[in-house]
């Protein structure tokens, strides 16, 4: 059976640094989506990987399960030894081919999907609080979607000493197509709109690009990472890369030259203020955003109300202080679902920021003896 593979890994429109990172190298193939701000998910999701890349190659063989957990002791070791990597983590999602089948381990909320006879199927299993929500009747898939905690993990790589790992055996069939992504794509695009893209993109690095641009046309608020692979005829182990040398174009032929004619005093005055009313209208479409927003973060100890978002341009800060609570909020960063509190827990609005804060109150709370 031959394997066809196209891979994208983007930043998106809003980060400033691509934590996200894959790997494609037959026959394993993963993405990981790292967590911890700042260099920490890129060290974690880099890591993870090349552990990963390294027993692979050690050992063709080697038990998916325990190489994972090597990864996350490999994760969790660095972040131990460096004060600016602490609480680092990251999601992995990976499959091994192994002859008509594939082997995939996954922890966190990337995600793998199948896609056969033009119907998609999620192989994967969310470990976040709001599909263990879902599943405990206490939300609908709907509601989870759009859930101002959705993005809160229960399982990553380098939170613990120990990891639970999903493994499992698919079989494949010729014409089988697998798609493995970060959320960076599943938050922004739904599973029907990713289905059109695999059943209608016959290439597979093609739909990768495609997936990861509609991602960033919905506004690309997180890194995006897509790895596609299809299952051909072929001798089996066979790899073939998607992506063909770019045909060459011709140079553009330049526009005929005009005659310049004087600017009009209407249209100089037009130009001058054109700059000063965009200026002033992005300012007040900016802080309109900004009031509009909601966090939970860090106030002199304690875990504190924010509104407006959980950054600073040019010194200015874009949040107030509403609300500081007696929460001690070392203990609750100590929590994995908190473990991002102090560079702030972004909500919807008020009322979802509030809950964040009963949520945390209730894990705080001692046991009933």
């Amino acid at each position: 059976m031959r394997v066809r593979v196209g891979a994208t890994t983007d930043v998106g429109v809003v980060r400033e640094q691509n934590e996200d990172a894959y790997l494609v190298r037959a026959p394993i193939y993963a993405v990981a989506d790292g967590m911890g701000g700042h260099q920490g998910g890129e060290v974690a999701s880099r890591l993870a990987l090349e552990t990963l890349d390294r027993r692979s190659r050690e050992d063709h063989e080697v038990d998916l399960r325990a190489a994972v957990k090597d990864a996350n002791r490999v994760v969790l070791d660095r972040a131990s030894g460096d004060t600016e990597l602490a609480g680092m983590g990251t999601t992995l999602t990976l499959l091994r081919i192994e002859g008509p089948r594939v082997r995939l381990a996954h922890v966190g909320d990337s995600r793998a999907y199948l896609l056969r006879d033009g119907d998609l199927r999620q192989l994967t299993d969310d470990h976040t609080l709001v599909n263990k929500m879902v599943k405990e009747g206490k939300l609908t898939t709907s509601e989870a979607r759009i859930h101002p905690h959705r993005s809160i993990l229960t399982r990553a790589l380098g939170v613990d000493g120990d990891v639970e790992v999903d493994v499992f055996t698919v079989d494949v069939d010729l014409g089988d197509r697998i798609l493995l992504c970060s959320d960076g794509l599943t938050a922004i695009v739904s599973d029907e709109v990713i289905r059109g893209v695999l059943t209608s993109q016959g290439d597979p690095q093609a739909a990768c690009d495609e997936l990861v641009a509609m991602a960033n046309r919905g506004g690309g608020p997180d890194n995006i990472t897509v790895v596609v692979l299809d299952f051909a005829e072929g001798q089996e182990g066979e790899e073939e890369p998607s992506t063909p040398a770019a045909a060459e174009t011709p140079a553009p032929t330049p526009p005929p030259e005009r005659r310049r004619r004087r600017p009009s005093l209407r249209g100089l005055l037009l130009w001058i203020l054109l700059p000063l009313i965009i200026l002033v209208g992005g300012f007040l479409l900016a802080r309109a955003y900004v009031n509009s927003q909601w966090f939970v973060g860090v106030h002199e100890g304690s875990v504190a109300l924010y509104r407006g978002i959980p950054a600073e341009v040019l010194g200015f800060e874009l949040f107030t202080l509403v609300e500081r609570t007696d929460l001690p909020a070392a203990e609750a960063a100590a929590l994995q679902p908190y473990q991002d509190l102090g560079e702030g827990i972004t909500a919807d609005s008020e009322e979802d920021a509030r809950d964040v804060i009963e949520q945390i109150e209730e894990d705080l709370e001692p046991p009933i003896p």
